[in-house]
């Protein structure tokens, strides 16, 4: 079992090709190794770009890297994981950087 767990809501609210009601909510669960709440509020923080924005890049990171994680040893993940490894560094070097204003924001 990871050490935090979430329920997950995705909430359809329209758009140029459907109405909100076009979508029941989908909801599940994902566990992650790290507070996710945290994260997102870094993230946010940091002005690397607006806060919704923020929030959708950070958290679907973090949800396909606890896939990655588990699956590590599958080939499909396998491949990917050097080269997620070295842009989430590189992504936590520009939140450390655009919070400090060293970097700008997302363009």
């Amino acid at each position: 079992m990871s050490a935090h767990n979430y329920r997950i809501t995705l909430e359809y609210l329209g758009g140029k090709h459907a109405a909100p009601e076009t979508h029941a909510p989908l909801q599940f669960e994902a566990g992650n190794h790290d507070d996710l709440f945290s994260i997102l509020r870094r993230v946010q923080s940091s002005g690397l770009a607006d806060a919704d924005e923020a929030a959708a890049l950070a958290l679907g990171m973090k949800l396909f890297g606890e896939v990655l994680l588990k699956h590590r040893k599958d080939p499909l993940f396998a491949a990917l994981q050097p080269s997620f490894v070295t842009f989430i560094n590189a992504f936590k070097q520009r939140i450390r950087d655009t919070s400090e204003g060293k970097a700008p924001a997302l363009q």
